[in-house]
């Protein structure tokens, strides 16, 4: 985002958009890349053991297609930013949408487990594409007065995706009588899932034809006529285009363009803020949330649920996730990013707790008792509602305040980073972690929950009502 505090904003800035019917419809489109994100993070879901079934892999290797995935988005991530400023936002959205759609073909018809493995990595640069770009373009084009709440159409794509992917793995396997590989018009019903991929992957792709670029882009590019054409669809009739477009250049030229070593202290090597951010990041990860949207239907399976019913209860975890997304957005800005972290964090440690103890039971027949088949689904689901309503949306918010201007852009690189590596960490260790010990997993969830109360009590600020100027 750009800093305009040294030139005034032109009369009628703050002012309602004349046309805001048409500022949401660019703004969703725009999130839909963010739809793609979560759609394609979480579809794997339903395809995890019939590719175990049909490969014939182990665990270590079964992790390591499931999380390659991560490596493309790091990737994706660490590019999207430049190429955006290269050749422009909509271009940038179309070569994601353009390799989400040969990522789902390929991974629907792979000629073997490397190749699926290739077609991972594909997809997942285009999600590190996606989860840069999409922010960045709808923070571009929002008015000020809308900013804040178009901005979180982006997480509220994530977590739609998330809960179509699971409908829709859900709605598949009914199709193949329960059997994830039964045969559905000549393909086994794990490949028409991530196959389906393709239609959200096109959509958009022809979305992107139907939203402008962004203003500050064509600026940069030499373009003021069609930025102020621009403004003129997303700004209130009594905005001054001229003096828009040269606060806009104003804020390019004063901008600092921070580097790596900007970033670093004199005895711990990052700035003590840096920490904060990374450690932020890690936790939000290293309390095992992907397991969830990556391994549930597999989860479930392996405690004696039928796969019609693990599809099913991935998907009520998603709606709860939704749920508790909804409640972060109402309250994040009430009660307090701190607050509510804290919540979180006691809720998801108590939860944890529960599914440590509910897996910790002798199997019978190959299931759960009842009783602790109960708690566990149960715990499953609070666990997934305090993050959602937390971590989930908060650290984000966290991570977009916390770091004064002069090094945000690069520190919140470094934090990102520091996710996606925490991120592929838990993906990649939870088959074998599960078939060491289950509930000695949770255990280890449950302990990092535990372990970021103190650490959002001693070292987090709170930043709700503060200006990004007062970070320092």
């Amino acid at each position: 985002m750009t800093s305009t505090a040294q030139v005034p904003p032109p009369s009628g800035r703050a002012a309602h958009p004349d046309h805001i019917g048409h500022v949401i419809f660019i703004t969703a489109a725009a999130a839909m890349g963010g739809f793609l994100f979560g759609y394609d993070s979480s579809v794997i879901n339903g395809a995890v053991e019939a590719i175990r079934h049909r490969y014939g892999i182990g665990s270590a290797a079964l992790a390591q297609v499931i999380a390659i995935a991560l490596i493309g988005c790091a990737i994706g991530a660490a590019t999207a930013g430049r190429i955006a400023d290269r050749i422009g936002r909509i271009r940038c959205m179309r070569i994601s949408a353009g390799l989400f759609t040969v990522s789902a073909v390929g991974s629907a018809l792979p000629f073997d487990i490397y190749d699926l493995a290739f077609w991972r990595v594909i997809g997942g640069f285009a999600i590190g594409m996606a989860s840069v770009i999409g922010p960045a373009y709808i923070a571009e084009v929002s008015p000020a007065a809308y900013r804040g709440r178009l901005g979180s159409f982006q997480q509220a794509a994530i977590v739609i995706g998330i809960a179509v992917s699971q409908l829709v793995n859900y709605g598949i396997l009914q199709l193949a009588d329960g059997d994830q590989r039964g045969r559905i018009a000549g393909l086994e019903a794990w490949q028409w899932m991530l196959g389906v991929m393709v239609v959200p992957a096109l959509l958009y792709g022809l979305l992107s034809f139907a939203i402008p670029e962004s203003p500050r882009y064509l600026i940069s590019a030499g373009r003021a006529d069609r930025a102020k054409e621009v403004l003129a669809e997303v700004e209130s009739k009594g905005v001054d285009l001229d003096a828009r477009v040269a606060e806009i250049e104003h804020a390019m030229r004063r901008e600092h363009k921070p580097v790596f070593r900007d970033l670093m202290g004199s005895r711990f090597g990052f700035l003590p803020i840096v920490w904060i951010g990374i450690g932020l990041s890690v936790f939000q990860q290293l309390v095992g949330i992907n397991v969830a949207f990556y391994y549930s239907a597999t989860l479930w399976q392996s405690v004696g649920i039928d796969p019609s019913s693990s599809f099913f209860y991935s998907f009520t975890t998603s709606i709860v996730n939704i749920i508790g997304t909804v409640i972060a957005m109402v309250l994040v800005d009430r009660v307090g990013r701190k607050p509510l972290a804290l919540t979180g964090s006691i809720g998801m440690a108590v939860a944890l707790a529960f599914e440590a103890w509910a897996f910790s039971a002798e199997l019978v027949h190959g299931k759960l008792p009842n009783t602790e088949g109960t708690v566990a689904l149960i715990a499953a689901h609070v666990f997934v509602l305090f993050f959602a309503l937390s971590w989930g949306v908060v650290v984000w918010v966290f991570l977009g305040e916390m770091f004064p201007n002069r090094i945000r852009a690069a520190a919140l690189g470094v934090a990102a980073s520091a996710q996606w590596i925490a991120n592929w960490a838990i993906t990649a260790s939870f088959p074998s972690l599960a078939d060491w010990n289950l509930s000695g997993t949770y255990v280890i969830y449950a302990c990092f929950a535990t372990l970021s109360i103190p650490f959002v009590v001693l070292f987090v600020k709170e930043t709700k009502g503060k200006t990004l100027e007062e970070m320092g």
